[in-house]
């Protein structure tokens, strides 16, 4: 998958993009040809940069009930010829979530397009999963034909089937078809229950990887090859060597974290650093001046473990270095530092901002230092990370920091953030946003009563209208 195309920050497409809160009150206000031309772009042409992780489909589910708006885009999406070409999840996975939702809010049209493209469809499994959720016994009975039509009468299908059942996401379908009626269905999901289970027990019965009485010269050597073949086996490795090396085998790590290989070093240092040796940070030091790239991220990702002060008196002193170790110092005392560390935070972040932009993936840990120091001075910078970055993370961490820092956050960006696609970020904001803005008590009310939304915002709302709660 491609990394998405943004829009800025103040389009309305731009906001939809991002999930911001403001992406929906702007919607609704502008010409509903224009907002659900928008929203249609967004699910058909998925925004995240990170789509297993950042919510979406719920926010824009929403939207669609705002706006009333048809699903001939995600149809002519889902059964676009395209579909048989690109089977990847990710071309179509944030319209079937989408759908789901809608479903779960009783829009029949949505359950009918999930029904028909789990029995059509290449992504099949996803649709059968959102499926599992909000269709009834009989919905999900008719597809078992359908979907068991996927699978040849052969090895391989049945293989393949047993594979299918094994990884189900949702298992309520293949529960049901296991028992059905019908002779034929109810004995093939039966024996690839059977036989996912026995390839299961195979696994575990052989495992592969480090097995007791290696020495750590064959940790070594593990972490070794995975290298060879492209897998990065180092933090793994430095838990095995955490069981089988002893005070006597010190020397031999030592020096493979001064000199060895690309495996060893990158274990090394994790596990002399995870155990807070005395000569970790010299030796993460000299990885950094003359280590290749996997062991100067191993040595940075080491010295961003340690939890000693020495670790965070050297932090501020390696603040300044213009490399890798110098801004992971500034992410140590974002996390490890005090209140005298304010300033050299406050530099880290602004230089975060100005070098790498405001999608930089150190800003995440700054960010949360920055509220956790309560660095009043930085709601500017916090300011400008909430409005551009594509990440809603991200933004849900500046809100955070924000509402740490900023006296103004409870009347202003809080109030944006009760229509946020983040969940973590509505509930920060049913507990700051101030209720003299008429849409506050509304959308407070609106969260309460609605189904689909999480448990810890509820909770969040109903705390805003308790016995103990301020007048709303």
């Amino acid at each position: 998958m491609f990394d998405p195309v943004i829009a800025p920050s103040g389009t309305l497409l731009g906001l939809l993009q991002r999930g911001r809160g403001d992406g929906t009150l702007h919607a609704l206000t502008a010409p509903r040809a224009e907002a659900l031309a928008a929203l249609n772009h967004c699910v058909l042409h998925d925004p995240r940069h990170d789509w297993q992780v950042e919510n979406r489909s719920l926010y824009y589910a929403r939207l669609y009930l705002d706006l009333n708006g048809e699903l001939d885009a995600i149809e002519a999406h889902l059964f676009d010829p395209e579909d048989v070409l690109d089977a990847d999840e990710s071309r179509t996975g944030l319209a079937l979530a989408v759908l789901g939702h809608l479903a779960s809010y009783g829009r029949l049209d949505a359950l009918r397009l999930l029904r028909r493209y789990a029995a059509h469809g290449v992504n099949w499994a996803w649709a059968l999963d959102e499926l599992a959720l909000r269709d009834d016994d009989a919905g999900l009975r008719a597809l078992a034909a359908p979907v068991l039509a996927r699978f040849p009468h052969n090895a391989e299908g049945d293989a393949e089937l047993a594979v299918a059942v094994r990884d189900a996401f949702e298992p309520r379908p293949w529960r049901l078809w296991a028992d059905d009626p019908r002779e034929s269905i109810a004995t093939r999901v039966r024996a690839a229950h059977e036989t996912g289970s026995f390839d299961r027990w195979q696994r575990q019965m052989s495992p592969t990887g480090p097995r007791p009485g290696w020495s750590v010269r064959a940790v070594f050597e593990w972490a070794q090859q995975g290298v060879e073949r492209g897998a990065a086996l180092h933090v793994p490795a430095a838990r095995c060597l955490t069981a089988v090396a002893g005070p006597e085998d010190r020397p031999e790590i030592v020096e493979a974290a001064r000199s060895g290989d690309e495996g060893a070093r990158c274990t090394a240092l994790r596990y002399l650093a995870d155990g807070n040796d005395p000569e970790a940070l010299g030796l993460i030091e000299g990885a950094v001046t003359n280590g290749s790239t996997p062991v100067v991220e191993a040595a940075v990702a080491a010295f961003e473990r340690l939890r000693s002060l020495a670790a965070v008196d050297l932090a501020r002193r390696w603040v300044h270095r213009p490399d890798a170790l110098g801004a992971a110092a500034g992410r140590v005392l974002a996390c490890r530092g005090g209140t005298k560390d304010r300033d050299l935070v406050l530099a880290a972040l602004r230089e975060a901002v100005r070098g790498e932009g405001p999608d930089a993936p150190t800003l995440w840990t700054l960010v949360d230092g920055t509220g956790r120091l309560g660095i009043v001075c930085a709601a500017p910078v916090l300011r400008h990370i909430y409005r551009e970055t594509a990440s809603s993370h991200l933004r849900g961490r500046a809100a955070r920091a924000l509402a740490a820092t900023d006296p103004s956050f409870a009347a202003g960006f809080a109030i944006e953030c009760l229509w946020d696609c983040e969940e973590t970020t509505r509930e920060l904001a049913a507990r700051h946003a101030e209720t003299g803005d008429n849409r506050v008590v509304e959308r407070l009310r609106r969260l309460a009563a609605d189904p689909a939304e999480e448990d810890e915002v509820q909770t969040a709302v109903r705390s805003r209208f308790g016995p103990d709660a301020p007048a709303v």
